[in-house]
């Protein structure tokens, strides 16, 4: 029989493409829903991670179904809503280009942004573009996904496919032997599962008065007409005992009375979640001992997190693959541009900052540079001309006889005000700037 051969690929150096698109020549399975517990977990992790021949098959089919669970779907949409909110835009020489404003605000570009997110949790993610006048693109299905070898497989356990790094077309994010958090959340999902199947289990058998019906062993139609009124009076636990039976139901109630058991159990497991996922838990619950320092300290760390997703985005939106696949569909890519998410000032860190700042720019020089970059001020494009102008007004207030007003009368010398009427000095441009800034931020300077 001959050796099954690799179908044909299309490197960057060919102009010609592969016909028609890639994810629809590939077979698609359906996900295995069946039930998944602990050893799933395991028996996929190891599959996936094979050095010989690794699959990840099972573990994203085990992925998919993890996702069911709400504090989970939660936590990643938290995280993915931490960079999509924020603005993008695309400038070029420090100058914002209008034309991509339209493109950026679209819901593909923020599709594309979200599966660069989601590489994080999965460990890969893959967009295959279509060629057209508006971006598009379709998610190639990640069990197809072969980071290992490099290809996109026709089958998902195969290992013949298309060589994704030589399509133009297609760009896949994410690490070589990377398999994403979700591999961390796994087994606090599966055993959360558990914990609320048993926590009904105990609302159902101890949530209502339990009935016990006693009646004589030997006595079968007494027992026929007490299955019938038990079996018409309610839902709730029943039981039938011969009278002749030593009956007694250890039922856990003196240390588990109120299902407390079950509920320090799924917390624990959402909490461990959360850490995971956003690196910290008050910022989506509460606990008893929690309180504003603590909570604003594990905000600090969520924000951290979402500075390192924002960074890998932006790598990502300036990556060589990604601005080619911008270039084919027209888009007004230049050289010098890139794209560059719009900074976000936090009113309460800023006061103490420009405190600082103001204080500081009164013993040494700052670049204006600074002051743009920090406080998220535009830089105008004639800025050259207008800093020329204000040196040069600058200079001139700070001469005392610059202004008519102020040049003696011919035959008078060193002509001195008026007692009672104070000369009013002038400021300068940036003294005004650093003027404005410390009114505005009054509370902090003093």
């Amino acid at each position: 029989m001959p050796k099954e051969q690799a179908p044909a690929v299309v490197t960057r150096d060919q102009p010609e493409k592969p016909e028609g698109i890639i994810v629809n020549k590939i077979v698609i399975q359906a996900v295995d829903r069946s039930v998944k517990d602990i050893n799933d977990w395991r028996r996929s992790h190891v599959s996936a991670t094979s050095p010989y021949y690794a699959n990840r098959s099972r573990l994203y089919d085990l992925y998919d179904d993890v996702q069911l669970d709400g504090t989970l779907t939660g936590l990643i949409e938290k995280r993915i809503a931490g960079v999509l909110n924020k603005n993008i835009h695309y400038n070029v020489n420090g100058q914002k280009v209008d034309e991509f404003d339209a493109t950026i605000k679209s819901d593909v570009f923020r599709a594309a942004i979200k599966e660069r997110i989601l590489a994080k949790f999965w460990g890969v993610s893959g967009m295959e573009f279509i060629p057209g006048e508006k971006l598009a693109f379709i998610s190639i299905p990640r069990k197809h996904i072969k980071p290992e070898l490099g290809i996109i497989a026709t089958e998902q356990s195969g290992v013949t496919g298309y060589e994704y790094k030589k399509i133009p077309n297609i760009i896949v994010c994410g690490e070589k032997n990377d398999v994403g958090l979700l591999l961390k959340c796994c087994p606090y999902a599966i055993y959360k599962r558990g914990a609320l199947a048993d926590w009904g289990q105990y609302i159902e058998i101890f949530g209502m008065p339990i009935r016990v019906i006693k009646y004589d062993a030997f006595d079968s139609k007494t027992k026929l007409e007490l299955q019938e009124v038990l079996d018409e009076s309610g839902g709730a636990l029943a039981l039938m005992i011969p009278k002749q039976a030593d009956f007694e139901m250890m039922d856990g109630k003196a240390t588990n009375a109120d299902g407390k058991l079950q509920e320090t159990f799924r917390k624990a497991l959402n909490d461990e979640m959360s850490i995971i996922v956003l690196g910290n838990t008050e910022t989506t619950s509460s606990s008893s001992s929690s309180g504003y320092a603590q909570s604003k300290e594990h905000g600090k760390q969520q924000l951290e997190i979402t500075k390192s997703d924002i960074k890998e985005v932006a790598n990502f939106l300036n990556s060589p693959e990604f601005i080619t696949v911008l270039k084919s569909y027209g888009l007004p890519v230049a050289e010098g541009g890139e794209f560059e998410f719009e900074k976000e000032i936090n009113l309460e860190d800023l006061k103490t900052k420009v405190a600082i700042d103001v204080a500081v720019s009164a013993k040494v020089p700052i670049e204006d540079d600074y002051w743009y970059n920090t406080y998220g001020i535009p830089k105008p494009a004639n800025y050259a001309e207008l800093r020329k102008k204000m040196d040069e007004k600058e200079k001139l207030q700070l001469q005392p006889n610059a202004s008519p007003g102020n040049q003696n009368p011919p035959g008078k010398k060193n002509n001195k005000p008026p007692k009672g009427n104070p000369v009013k000095m002038k400021l300068s441009a940036w003294h005004k700037v650093r003027q404005t800034l410390a009114d505005f931020f009054d509370p902090a300077l003093h």
